[in-house]
């Protein structure tokens, strides 16, 4: 079955939460992003974010994390139900990134994806190009983080 027969257009999917303790900032940062508002609680008071907060690419790898996971619990339920799953791929690439709001320690995103296009690819015969919204909100319902992401399904 193709995704977009299962995620209609315009219709948000809640992929997951993600709580961003200080002790996740503090190892995603050491190695993917050390400056010191991601590193050290006391040196962040002192920048513009007032306070340790999470790499905007830590709350990306945790879109994808969420994503991911609702895939693999989407094709058990599927395969329960006697259906096929989307044959998913990898993604081309992404558009329009943007962080929103800082993540802080002890915040929680709730990360969502809204399916916008479907189409064969021009290119590459049997495959599909699915492009979605992907978005992040923290508990206090603010969004945080936002971009164009794209997955490549084989027909």
């Amino acid at each position: 079955m193709r995704m977009i027969e299962l995620y209609p257009i315009g219709q948000r999917i809640v992929l997951g939460d993600l709580l961003f303790t200080p002790e996740d900032i503090v190892r995603f940062a050491s190695q993917f992003d050390p400056q010191p508002f991601h590193m050290d609680a006391e040196k962040a008071r002192d920048t513009m974010f007032g306070g340790l907060c999470a790499s905007g690419w830590h709350t990306c790898a945790g879109w994808m994390k969420m994503m991911v996971a609702f895939h693999k619990a989407e094709a058990r339920r599927f395969a329960a139900e006697g259906i096929a799953p989307p044959r998913m791929g990898p993604s081309p690439g992404f558009n329009d990134l943007k962080w929103l709001k800082p993540v802080f320690a002890g915040d929680t995103v709730t990360y969502s994806q809204t399916p916008l296009t479907s189409r064969a690819s021009q290119s590459r015969p049997g495959l599909i190009i699915n492009t979605g919204l992907a978005e992040g909100v923290n508990q206090k319902g603010e969004p945080v983080l936002r971009f164009e992401s794209s997955v490549i399904e084989y027909a």
